[in-house]
């Protein structure tokens, strides 16, 4: 029963996000992936964030991630900013046209979030939302000891 429940999540997670991606890809604006980046960084305390703390933040690897934050900059969407308390780190910030495009992406990503997942769960939402951020909370708070235990065997 579980791996089917593991199957049903992966599929059904990677059908809807295909179609948001067709959605805003129809609406000639960027990815969901850049959307997130954005977001994430939009609605962090200070509306910054460093790269490593984005990085925990991102289901990606980082090397990627720092590509796809390269290619958000040269856009002009973020900013790199200097870092007080470090003078060689650097906080990533969202900018003016950022936050604008913030604004124009949520529209379509909410038509999507509505159209390929809300109307779907319906009435189950709240329990499906339940379920899924026990696995997240649980997954986290044994993802330090799984890499205590990686790095004493190693």
């Amino acid at each position: 029963m579980a791996i089917e429940a593991w199957r049903a999540l992966l599929g059904a997670h990677a059908t809807a996000t295909d179609r948001i991606e067709a959605m805003l890809a129809e609406a000639s604006l960027p990815s969901l992936a850049w959307y997130d980046v954005l977001w994430t960084i939009y609605r962090s305390p200070d509306k910054q964030l460093r790269h490593f703390e984005l990085a925990d933040e991102m289901v990606m690897s980082r090397s990627g991630l720092s590509r796809m934050i390269d290619r958000i900059q040269a856009a002009g969407l973020i900013e790199r900013r200097s870092c007080p308390s470090d003078r060689r780190g650097q906080h990533l910030a969202v900018t003016e046209a950022g936050q604008e495009m913030l604004r124009k992406m949520w529209p379509v990503y909410e038509a999507g979030i509505t159209e390929h997942f809300a109307t779907l769960v319906g009435d189950d939402a709240g329990v499906v939302g339940e379920a899924l951020r026990r696995v997240e909370d649980a997954c986290r708070a044994r993802a330090p000891k799984c890499a205590e235990a990686a790095s004493a065997t190693h």
